[in-house]
């Protein structure tokens, strides 16, 4: 079992909640990241999502397509992504990591080499956007030779059939994405996730984390209360962008957020 299976199966047999915590590698510029990834663990997050740099990032919104910009301004690639989980890495053992981005530059990377260099950077997991697991067969197989966990998608509008299957493909977790569109877009309706909740976890073994659309701390805890865990971007990456002028506010800022994220899930 991978660490991100281990952590997820300890919260559970304690009925905690995860949070989930999203930001994106060298935004606003890549001295913040590795500092700003231990104040999230000090916070209450229980794994951290390093987002990868990328020019087009299809499945984002504004919020976060800005922070790609800002990290891409200092050439941060994939490369120095697992330099800075390595990094991390040295002195916080146990949080996960699980790099969340598309697939080209992992395609340039190689496989093979992706998923060995990965490992030895420490990282647990995966969330490539863009690769869904039927395409994902090869991959999954030498990322799971190396002890990362591939994490896939559920949508509002995944089939049960698909759901099936796109659960039995992940590992640690799979990820709902709340709302059709992009990250950061629209209102979180808690009936529909509830509803979609009760129908996907029929056909999971593995835990579903709830992001897109979970902004504050009422949406956190009315997210935990359905699922096992909420992921929050949007809403930590707006608060960097505000702050990215002064980076010791911005990690107070980031950290005093997710510390009310985590009480409000408790």
């Amino acid at each position: 079992m991978g660490m991100l299976s281990e952590r997820l199966k300890s919260l559970a047999s304690n009925n905690k909640k995860a949070l989930v915590a999203y930001i994106v590698a060298g935004d606003p510029e890549p001295g913040v990241t590795v500092p700003l990834m231990h104040r999230l663990v000090e916070s209450g997050v229980d794994v951290i999502e390093l987002g990868v740099p990328f020019s087009d990032p299809e499945a984002e919104g504004p919020v976060i397509q800005l922070a790609h910009e800002r990290a891409l301004a200092h050439n941060v690639s994939l490369g120095n992504c697992l330099e800075m989980a390595a990094e991390f890495r040295q002195s916080d053992k146990v949080t996960p990591i699980v790099l969340m981005g598309y697939l080209n530059p992992v395609e340039t990377m190689g496989y093979e080499n992706f998923a060995a260099k990965a490992a030895r950077a420490g990282v647990n997991g995966t969330i490539i956007v863009n690769l869904p697991p039927e395409e994902a067969v090869d991959m999954s197989a030498i990322l799971e030779a190396n002890d990362i966990e591939p994490v896939y998608l559920l949508a509002p509008t995944t089939t049960d059939e698909r759901a099936r299957m796109i659960c039995q493909a992940s590992k640690g977790f799979v990820y709902y994405v709340s709302l059709k569109g992009t990250t950061g877009a629209g209102n979180l309706d808690i009936d529909d996730v509830s509803e979609k909740m009760d129908r996907f976890k029929k056909l999971s073994q593995l835990p579903i984390m709830v992001g897109f659309g979970v902004k504050d701390g009422p949406g956190a805890r009315a997210v935990a209360q359905v699922a096992d865990g909420a992921v929050v971007g949007s809403a930590i990456v707006k608060l960097m962008a505000e702050h990215k002028g002064d980076l010791q506010k911005l990690n107070d800022e980031v950290g005093q957020f997710v510390s009310e994220l985590r009480a409000a899930i408790d």
